[in-house]
């Protein structure tokens, strides 16, 4: 499985042995360089767009239709959402139907406490562009008590980083107004780019992250 340890892989047939790749390659590029020497199938390469993934203080996995009411009982807090575009989705009808939206586009990851096990939010990848190489992460929200920058870090850094195993940029579309999630993105390395129209078919502000300044960043963080 991609994203799990590097296990020995068979070339496929009439390819030359491949005996050793550096160990420094990123996660992508150690697959981009497997698929480029036969080692895989492009079709291999297929983004997982619900995958399980752990970090020091959140861990991510897919949503499931009965989630819905300990993630509600984070959402129901009219605060979370006063910035946002949908400042009524606090309400059990409006959160309703961005779960059941979230369920139908089979994207969408549950947050929960590392340390305590309970569910502290959500998040989603959406729109794979295989063409553009790209995939957008967006619909996060996360419990007030775990605002400040460290929870939202831990979570983007571990979807960042499975989603660079398969594309060369992220995108994230916000609302123009909504200040919160511009710097929580900014914070992450997120850059303007030109502004872009939503699936709700929504002017946003758009940011990206590209593969190369992410690399870059976690070199810098390793150092």
């Amino acid at each position: 499985m991609i994203g799990g340890s590097r296990a020995p892989l068979s070339p496929k047939k009439g390819t030359p042995s491949v005996t050793l790749l550096p160990s420094s390659l990123s996660p992508r590029r150690y697959y981009l360089t497997l698929l480029a020497v036969g080692f895989i199938c492009e079709d291999v390469m297929t983004f997982d767009l619900q995958p399980t993934l752990c970090g020091a203080l959140v861990d991510l996995r897919p949503l499931r239709n009965d989630d819905f009411d300990a993630l509600y009982a984070v959402a129901s807090d009219p605060l979370i959402w006063e910035q946002h575009p949908a400042s009524d989705r606090y309400k059990p009808d409006v959160f309703r139907a961005f779960f059941n939206e979230g369920i139908q586009s089979g994207g969408a990851l549950i947050a929960l406490d590392k340390k305590h096990g309970t569910v502290i939010g959500s998040s989603r990848y959406f729109g794979y562009d295989a063409g553009a190489s790209e995939i957008e992460i967006g619909w996060t929200f996360l419990a007030r008590r775990c605002w400040g920058g460290r929870y939202n870090a831990d979570m983007k850094q571990q979807m960042l980083r499975h989603a660079f195993k398969f594309v060369n940029r992220v995108v994230f579309l916000i609302g123009e107004h909504n200040t919160r999630s511009r710097r929580a993105v900014e914070k992450i390395g997120g850059v303007v780019i030109a502004p872009r129209i939503d699936a709700a078919g929504r002017p946003r502000l758009a940011y990206e992250i590209s593969a190369v300044t992410f690399e870059e960043s976690q070199r810098r963080r390793a150092r």
